[in-house]
């Protein structure tokens, strides 16, 4: 049934786009303002687009631009550059204007559509681009296919004034503990430039494995690129796949994704760890640990690791080579150096770690890893670079210019905010990617906790604890994709997807204008979209939950929920498949040991989603 449904909107959506339906103004992020008026513009093969500039601002737009309608319609638009001091001209018909408007912000934009012509205006590319992509989800999503689909190419007339709410708005991802190629890499930043991301967060080293070709260094991608397997099961199962897994990285391939994320208004934010999560570089050089271990090898399994980096001179020689080709390959302005989860055992019973407290006068190990942030953020800053690092890099002392990313929860934040430092909130109990989103009884192994949907959507980002002095300090926020469970890109595409897209929201609309009701009327839509990119994104915002919690010796409670808005909950007890005629779910209420509850969700009176099935146990 389930497939049945899937493609009857298929086919209503192919019908639509024949049939030359112009759909409803539906985009996520929600922008800011939208103004509709009456009419439609329509693109053919004789649209023109014109650039009102002295300098070709936004020809990166315009070819983003064309490559869409390339693909999707099989024509490109004719294109011509001219003054700005033309920039208020607006003649011709079929025309898409593109000028410049000093009075906006970078990232905004301003987006007007009439039946003769769209203009788009903003004072930098990205703020165009960003229109763009709006336009783009105002066509019918038959424009994100890569084969010519025979559509009417219309939108609808409005206009739109726009900008985001916070300048950081991220994206990460693991490739540490799961290894990804740079075809799969250059599609997940696609996907964020369409949902208007402007940080891709790339974790490059980790004690699973090492992804970045160092040239000063190569044992690095030689022996630490590659771990002898990989656990399958959970933490502590002790079940392994017993085969080899690796991956990297060459600089010339980094390059090349820089310079791709950069054309999408992206930058690429490099990660490599300290001084935790080190495992796979002490495998390689034993001498940058406190040299307790017998032996060194990179990690098979998830967690934290003893194996740290011991703060000598060798190991921040080590670190000033790394990070110096770091920074020759990735121009962000943030270098993030991790600084979570490192734990202390090892500096505790090395002489030297314990001579350099005493040395500096410090207090303890925290305020010795202070101190390793510390001068880690000085040789960073001497290269014109700023530091960024998890929650833990308070610890001890929060070095001078740092940014925290708040994994933790909240608490990293908001002391950082109140510390006059930039935060970017990435609390894991909300933003991990790699926690459950559907029932755990049934979904694939996962890392973390049940976070739904909705949960994600309802997070606010600014701690209302903040004093409004404090609040300017929460740079942004961000969608952490850990892999120890993703081994392909499909399954990433399903953790990710559609949980970035409620991050994405938080990061760009205006938070008076929330609405999950509203957000999910849009995501129907958008769903179209991503299937005409072929991402395979998760459904189970159409599922039900069922939760069986005790009551007495001789019987439970059954609580039926879905965060999907105006449908029916139908459930049965004996076996059966529910149906709009089975027993309408109301209130929680009482099974005993030989019932079962089997739930469906229904709207106007059709099954969607899948049934939950649930039992005694």
């Amino acid at each position: 049934m389930k497939k049945i449904l899937w493609c009857i909107v298929a086919i209503a959506l192919l019908l639509g786009c024949r049939e030359g339906k112009v759909r409803e103004i539906s985009i996520i992020p929600q922008p800011q303002k939208i103004t509709e008026t009456e009419g439609t513009f329509t693109f053919n093969s004789k649209t023109t687009i014109t650039e009102y500039s002295d300098d070709s601002t936004f020809l990166n737009a315009v070819s983003y631009l064309q490559e869409r309608f390339g693909k999707a319609a099989g024509f490109k638009f004719g294109y011509e550059q001219t003054s700005a001091d033309d920039s208020t001209a607006t003649s011709g018909e079929n025309r898409i204007i593109f000028r410049k408007d000093n009075s906006l912000k970078q990232e905004e934009y301003k987006l007007d559509i009439t039946p003769e012509r769209i203009v788009v205006a903003s004072s930098a590319a990205n703020g165009a681009f960003y229109a763009v992509q709006t336009l783009l989800q105002m066509l019918p999503n038959e424009i994100y296919s890569n084969e010519k689909r025979n559509c009417k190419w219309s939108v609808p007339c409005a206009t739109i004034e726009d900008s985001p709410r916070f300048s950081y708005r991220g994206m990460h991802l693991d490739v540490c503990s799961h290894f990804f190629d740079t075809t799969f890499i250059k599609r997940y930043i696609d996907l964020m430039a369409m949902h208007k991301f402007n940080v891709f967060h790339w974790h490059l080293t980790e004690d699973q494995g090492w992804r970045i070709e160092i040239k000063k260094y190569p044992e690095l991608t030689e022996k630490g690129s590659v771990r002898k397997e990989t656990v399958i099961g959970t933490l502590y199962s002790g079940i392994y796949d017993g085969t080899p897994y690796g991956g990297f990285y060459t600089q010339q391939e980094i390059k090349e994704i820089v310079e791709y994320a950069a054309k999408r208004c992206i930058t690429v934010l490099p990660e490599i760890e300290m001084p935790g999560h080190a495992r796979a570089a002490i495998a390689c050089f034993p001498h940058l640990s406190c040299g307790l271990e017998e032996s060194y090898e990179l990690a098979t399994r998830w967690g934290v690791f003893r194996q740290v980096y011991c703060p000598k001179d060798e190991t921040f020689a080590f670190l000033e080579d790394v990070l110096t080709e770091v920074m020759e390959l990735f121009p962000s302005q943030l270098i993030h150096i991790g600084g979570d989860e490192c734990p202390k055992s090892s500096w505790k019973k090395c002489p030297h770690c314990q001579m350099m407290i005493r040395k500096h006068g410090l207090k303890d190990e925290f305020e010795l890893q202070s101190y390793f942030i510390q001068r880690m953020e000085k040789f960073i800053n001497s290269k014109g670079r700023s530091i960024i690092g998890w929650d833990e890099i308070l610890q001890g002392g929060l070095a001078p210019n740092a940014t925290v990313m708040s994994w933790l929860g909240e608490e990293g934040g908001i002391k950082a905010a109140q510390q006059s430092h930039y935060a970017v909130m990435a609390p894991h109990t909300k933003y991990y990617m790699d926690y459950y989103q559907g029932d755990p009884d049934t979904e694939k192994l996962c890392m973390g906790h049940f976070v739904p949907l909705k949960e994600v959507y309802d997070y606010n980002p600014v701690p209302d604890v903040l004093k409004p002095e404090e609040r300017q300090y929460i740079k942004g926020v961000e969608a952490c994709v850990w892999t120890e469970y993703m081994e392909t890109p499909q399954r990433v595409e399903y953790m990710a997807y559609p949980r970035a897209l409620a991050v994405a929201e938080s990061g760009w609309s205006n938070p008076s204008g929330k609405n999950w009701e509203n957000f999910v009327e849009r995501l129907q839509d958008h769903f179209g979209r991503l299937d005409a990119r072929g991402v395979n994104y998760s459904k189970n915002l159409y599922n039900v939950f069922i939760t069986i919690t005790k009551d007495d010796i001789y019987s439970k409670v059954a609580t039926i929920r879905t965060d999907m808005p105006g449908v029916d909950i139908y459930y049965t007890l004996d076996g059966s498949e529910p149906t709009n005629a089975s027993n309408l779910y109301t209130k929680p209420f009482v099974i005993n040991k030989s019932e079962v509850v089997k739930a469906r969700a229904f709207l106007n009176g059709k099954p969607i989603g899948v049934t939950a099935t649930k039992g005694w146990n």
